[in-house]
């Protein structure tokens, strides 16, 4: 799981820095997502090119929780089969729709998931806890049919 670690921490601030409260921002260290990614591994499903983790989804319920790809492989294909495995996942699961949150002010991210045939479902503000701190983030809950 360090490979996700070390894909998530500068992919997360790549989208989130500047959009989201500078504590949470802050808190976001490499250590952080070290610690965090062991207790995700049955969730966490990855995407390889020429055998090294490319990418990664985690998906709960009918939540799409995380999508990110290595910032060096942006453009190159990766995020498109990974989204569709969640979608997969969330219907194999007997969901009809799936969600997920993307920052506001993530414009790329919210343009790939739209290409992608999710929709805006409004504001959604997300509530998460960091270096023992809660933070609320300004996000949109994009939704889609998987069933």
């Amino acid at each position: 799981m360090a490979a996700v670690a070390d894909i998530w921490h500068p992919a997360w601030h790549l989208g989130h820095a500047g959009h989201v409260p500078d504590g949470l921002t802050a808190a976001r260290t490499l250590e952080a997502f070290h610690e965090r990614t062991p207790a995700r591994v049955a969730d966490t499903t990855v995407a390889e090119v020429d055998g090294r983790v490319a990418g990664f989804i985690m998906v709960v319920g009918d939540e799409v929780e995380q999508v990110f790809v290595d910032p060096a492989l942006h453009g190159a294909g990766v995020a498109a089969p990974l989204l569709a495995e969640a979608e997969r996942q969330v219907a194999a699961a007997g969901y009809a729709e799936a969600w997920l949150a993307v920052v506001t002010g993530n414009a790329r991210a919210r343009r790939f998931y739209e290409k992608h045939g999710w929709r805006d479902g409004g504001d959604l503000p997300y509530e998460v806890t960091a270096g023992g701190e809660r933070y609320v983030s300004p996000c949109r809950r994009y939704v889609k049919r998987v069933r």
